[in-house]
């Protein structure tokens, strides 16, 4: 699938199970690992695994099977790697300690 089309899926997967403040990073330019990375919140460990878990079975029916799945034991922050598009499904806390956002935003980053 199409990383434009497969980064449509997991935003409308994670609007259907109401993540919050879904942001969506194009990394292209900084790696080659994937093209998009989306950080969302859930508001509790049983919100971000059910997220996580829906956004696995939407992308499952479109015919493109997850790479790896983490952190679904505590909930506290579950990446589910879909290649093109990697997602980071993770509570408040998790995501305020570590700043992905901060670490993969070069539009904010001064240059010397």
């Amino acid at each position: 699938m199409h990383s434009k089309k497969l980064l449509s899926l997991a935003t409308t997967a994670l609007e259907e199970l109401k993540a919050r403040d879904v942001r969506v990073l194009d990394v292209r330019r900084q790696t080659a690992i994937t093209d998009y990375m989306i950080v969302a919140s859930g508001t509790s460990d049983r919100h971000v695994r059910s997220i996580a878990d829906w956004l696995v079975q939407q992308a499952e029916a479109a015919g493109v099977q997850a790479l790896g799945v983490e952190g679904t034991g505590s909930g506290e922050w579950v990446l589910v790697d879909l290649a093109d598009v990697v997602v980071h499904v993770m509570q408040p806390r998790a995501r305020d300690f570590y700043k992905l956002e901060s670490l993969w935003d070069m539009e904010n980053v001064a240059t010397a």
